[in-house]
């Protein structure tokens, strides 16, 4: 990536990092949730995004609804940095705020979620992962405190790779192809090595798999690697700036971008803005619709962001990451409701959110009520299944826009449930776990 475009990036997070909201004031009976976000760093501009649509959120639950049954929410943001270390700082820091604990914490990174899956259940702490985080935790019996909502990263890399199969007329035309995963050389970089393993000796293409050092910015001798392997598509893990300069310097190598397939964590705007006329053609996996044609957002816009309720920049407004975090506040209000069925209309404590999580069921009619309609799947968690959608969505980037070029479908999910279960179960022996259903 040439100067003036990390000058560009550069200063982008910068701009974001100044609208970080403040916190609101954790009053007494009210429903506190903290939240672990990063809106500084390589990473800072990614972060911003997701985590002013997820305050947003709540703000239009406090000022249209007054709360949840009448339940104010507050909140506070501790600055994580996208590091390990000060995520787990952060998350003993929020545990404290309220007596009744933070509700539910979001990682947003699986780097941070791996350091905390010995604690949240010490603590009685759900941890909430929303496409990301650690692959087998969606088997509740041995996970119980962890949640992948939605779909999680073997969904991602069979759902890429049943697309790259759908572009070359099916599975069978996949013998013989080559495949390249470009990967961010982190916990989340090594996420999908194990399925696409899998795939690879399924379907019979080769796969090849080259790490890219954090934070992402040089890739010169990567795609020396891939130029000289001539692959037929590579599939991109990136986040960050490593997003924008892949596509970058695939234009320079002139590999085709319409050959280029990143999962949902690389695919937002800030990739392909940044990258420009060379992210043209781009497809990505999406967990949910970038757009503000949606009765949600023109609700955050009434209620909120013409109130002056938030700092949010406008164009941020409806783009993927803002709408992904819109959309993991509802699922936490939501289980925050369903507890509440149970455990009456109080604030919750994280061992009662625990349960709302497990026993959610957001379907079409109740996405319809809240606003979202198709943004994002229906969602139905249980106890076997932590995740509760194994759905994804592919978009491409037409130069200007991202545009759905299919429905939502799902991957291998036979082959990604097997995986689940046999890695759970290695780990509960590792651990001394007797697998087992919390929720009565």
């Amino acid at each position: 990536m040439n100067t003036s475009k990390h000058a560009i990036i550069g200063l982008l997070l910068a701009a974001i990092a100044l609208f970080a909201p403040t916190a609101q004031a954790q009053q007494a009976g009210t429903q506190f949730i903290g939240i672990t976000g990063y809106r500084v760093g390589p990473y800072g501009a990614n972060g911003a995004a997701f985590f002013s649509g997820f305050i947003d959120y709540l703000h239009l639950v406090n000022e249209r609804d007054g709360g949840i049954n009448g339940i104010r929410l507050s909140w506070e943001e501790c600055e994580t940095e996208y590091n390990n270390t000060k995520g787990v700082e952060c998350y003993e820091r929020l545990k404290t705020r309220a007596a009744a604990g933070p509700t539910a914490i979001h990682p947003m990174s699986t780097g941070i979620t791996y350091a905390l899956i010995d604690r949240a259940p010490a603590d009685k702490i759900p941890l909430i992962t929303l496409g990301y985080g650690r692959t087998d935790s969606v088997d509740g019996r041995v996970f119980p405190w962890l949640f992948p909502l939605l779909s999680n990263y073997w969904d991602a890399a069979t759902g890429i790779v049943k697309f790259i199969a759908m572009r070359e007329g099916g599975e069978a035309k996949l013998a013989k192809k080559k495949i390249v995963l470009l990967y961010h050389d982190s916990a989340y970089g090594k996420e999908p090595h194990p399925v696409l393993e899998a795939e690879s000796k399924k379907l019979g293409f080769e796969l090849r798999m080259i790490p890219v050092p954090h934070p992402g910015n040089e890739q010169q001798s990567q795609w020396l690697q891939i130029r000289q392997y001539r692959p037929d598509w590579v599939i991109v893990w990136g986040w960050g700036v490593m997003t924008a300069t892949s596509l970058s310097t695939a234009q320079k190598m002139g590999f085709p971008r319409d050959r280029m397939v990143g999962n949902w964590w690389a695919g937002s705007e800030i990739d392909t803005e940044a990258a420009g006329d060379a992210a043209a053609g781009y497809y990505a996996a999406s967990l949910n619709l970038a757009g503000r044609d949606f009765p949600v957002v023109r609700e955050i816009q009434k209620h909120v962001l013409d109130k002056g309720k938030s700092q949010t920049p406008a164009k941020t407004v409806g783009s993927v990451l803002w709408n992904r975090g819109m959309a993991a506040a509802m699922m936490t209000v939501e289980a925050v409701r369903t507890g509440q069925g149970k455990f009456g209309k109080k604030p919750l404590t994280g061992e009662q959110v625990r349960w709302g999580i497990e026993n959610l069921n957001v379907d079409a009619a109740r996405l319809n009520q809240l606003g979202f309609g198709a943004m994002v799947p229906p969602i139905k968690v249980s106890c076997a299944d932590h995740g509760g959608s194994g759905l994804v969505r592919f978009q491409q980037w037409d130069g200007k826009q991202w545009k759905a070029v299919s429905d939502w479908m799902s991957g291998d999910r036979a082959l990604v449930r097997k995986m689940v279960e046999d890695s759970a179960a290695k780990y509960a022996a590792e651990k001394g776990i007797k697998p087992a259903c919390l929720s009565s």
